[in-house]
């Protein structure tokens, strides 16, 4: 059953050198019970596409629905609904967390918001979140400075799991802590999501990270999909080069030779190349992709990938 559908979504900023294209016609589906990843370099435009969903950042134009709400349509009164069934995992664990308010007070703050229970059941939901992410009884007197990276991470997990919704966007929810941390909170992730049924939107830029966890994967790049499937069809067969080259590019103490990195750098989102946005770093690029956008191409049934010379 689909969860959430997104079509033809574009979110562009005006800034001073030009409007800057960060998500660009981008259509995906998300499925109850499944794990997405969205996957690409800094700056092609995942984070603005998550915060997009939620409707952070406002859409420049598409359509989001949830369980077949149009949310690009609601006021931003009903807003609120959907907000409490869609709850976002941020980035930074520190500048995410009011560093003046107690972890109690952090986790009843979106009980209040949104009239769940009286104060002695939000005291009991508070205390059984806490337990579950892993954090002691202890921890709801203390303020977020006097945690770990770790356990700070756990809090902002915990006020995104206590309203109960059904889709989290995991905006880079690991990045910012160190590798032996890193694993502790995926395996904390992948027990909430057995445990309360959950769908996740996993932004990441570490293709090792997304193997572990995702069903299924999207590869964005300057604010486009360029290719999707599901993620052990992604590894044993990726069709864009771009794909490739982010593949080859993950350590592997098996292979003799490491891959060379990615030529050239990002092109700028506020012009993005002609035809296919790859191009200027595709060693497979012709006269072709500089001229021509290429058009989504079906390998089986739910592999599909935007690139002239896929085959």
């Amino acid at each position: 059953m689909t969860l959430l559908s997104v079509h033809n979504l574009s979110t562009h900023y005006a800034g001073g050198r030009g409007t800057v294209r960060a998500v660009d016609d981008v259509s995906l589906e998300i499925k109850a019970g499944e794990t997405v990843a969205l996957v690409g370099e800094s700056g092609c435009g995942k984070s603005s596409l998550g915060k997009s969903l939620m409707r952070l950042v406002e859409p420049s134009s598409g359509r989001i629905t949830f369980r077949g709400d149009d949310v690009t349509a609601m006021p931003a009164k009903d807003l609120r609904g959907i907000r409490r069934r869609i709850q976002m995992i941020f980035q930074d664990p520190f500048a995410s967390l009011n560093p003046r308010q107690t972890v109690r007070t952090i986790l009843t703050a979106p009980l209040k918001v949104h009239g769940v229970g009286d104060d002695r059941s939000r005291r009991r939901i508070v205390e059984q979140i806490v337990a579950q992410v892993g954090l002691p009884p202890d921890a709801l007197d203390r303020y977020p400075h006097e945690f770990s990276g770790g356990q700070r991470q756990r809090i902002g997990i915990a006020r995104a799991l206590i309203l109960e919704p059904e889709l989290v966007v995991c905006d880079e929810p690991v990045s910012a802590l160190d590798l032996s941390i890193q694993a502790q909170i995926l395996n904390l992730l992948v027990e909430m999501k057995n445990r309360l049924s959950l769908s996740y939107l996993f932004v990441s830029h570490d293709l090792s990270v997304v193997r572990y966890f995702s069903d299924r994967v999207l590869v964005m790049y300057l604010g486009k999909i360029v290719e999707s499937a599901p993620t052990a069809d992604l590894w044993a067969a990726p069709k864009h080069p771009y794909t490739r080259a982010l593949l080859a590019a993950v350590p592997d103490p098996a292979r003799r030779k490491q891959a060379a990195p990615i030529s050239g750098d990002l092109p700028s989102p506020h012009n993005p190349p002609s035809g296919c946005r790859f191009h200027t770093r595709c060693p497979l690029a012709t006269d072709l992709c500089r001229e021509k956008a290429p058009e989504y191409r079906h390998f089986g049934e739910s592999h599909v990938v935007a690139c002239h010379h896929a085959n």
